[in-house]
């Protein structure tokens, strides 16, 4: 029987994962501020990026679909959003972790954070739309404005930190470089790339669920008329 391509990308993805935050947790030196608490950041920077990366594609893919109308389009679409969810839930987790022993809260109406939870739950109304709505061409052409709609708070909860005052500190990296120390830079770089992995086989194993499942859709074909 024949592999699915992610498949070995999810098993070296996965081991990848595991080598990363075992670095992060145990070999990494702690941050000059924070010390050990500071080590949630292996985690919690690269699956904030990489979650806001997903949540763009979801609004790639949506534009997609409608100006080609190709399923293939919308099952991308739906299996992104899933992802992006997931990771954007991971986001806020590991960020309330990381909030109680240096802020003193699991949370707080930070702009980051608030911004951060009303960009997931956005993408969550898009699921919950395409739970709703049962004629398959109605539902991809709906979610898909949803979709565009909601990819519009990835750059507002990118720069909240930078138009409002926040708790939250500022990029690390950016357009001029990065602040953060190369013995550090390195895990997070190698923690990112595994979180990327686990992802991309997330997705493409997802998009074959979609897949089959607007396969399963489809009407049957009309019955041929003997001539």
């Amino acid at each position: 029987m024949p592999v699915d391509w992610e498949v070995p990308l999810g098993v070296v993805s996965l081991l990848l994962l595991a080598v990363g935050n075992y670095i992060g947790l145990f070999v990494a030196p702690g941050e000059k501020f924070m010390a050990d608490v500071g080590r949630i950041i292996y985690s919690h920077v690269p699956v904030a990026i990489i979650g806001m990366l997903v949540f763009l594609a979801v609004g790639g893919f949506a534009f997609g679909y409608l100006t080609t109308s190709k399923r293939g389009w919308d099952s991308a679409m739906e299996a992104a959003c899933e992802v992006g969810v997931m990771e954007g839930i991971l986001t806020l987790l590991t960020g309330a972790i990381f909030g109680r022993p240096t802020w003193g809260v699991w949370w707080t109406w930070d702009p980051r954070l608030t911004s951060a939870a009303v960009m997931t739950m956005s993408f969550v109304g898009v699921l919950m739309l395409r739970g709703i709505v049962r004629d398959p061409d109605r539902r991809a052409t709906w979610s898909a404005v949803a979709g565009i709609l909601a990819s519009v708070n990835v750059p507002v909860t990118y720069m909240s930190v930078n138009w409002w005052a926040s708790l939250h500190q500022p990029q690390s990296i950016g357009t001029t470089g990065s602040m953060i120390d190369p013995s550090m830079q390195w895990i997070l770089t190698f923690n990112m790339l595994a979180f990327l992995f686990v992802t991309v086989w997330f997705i493409a194993a997802r998009y074959r669920i979609a897949e089959r499942r607007a396969e399963a859709e489809m009407p049957e074909p009309l019955p041929e008329v003997a001539t």
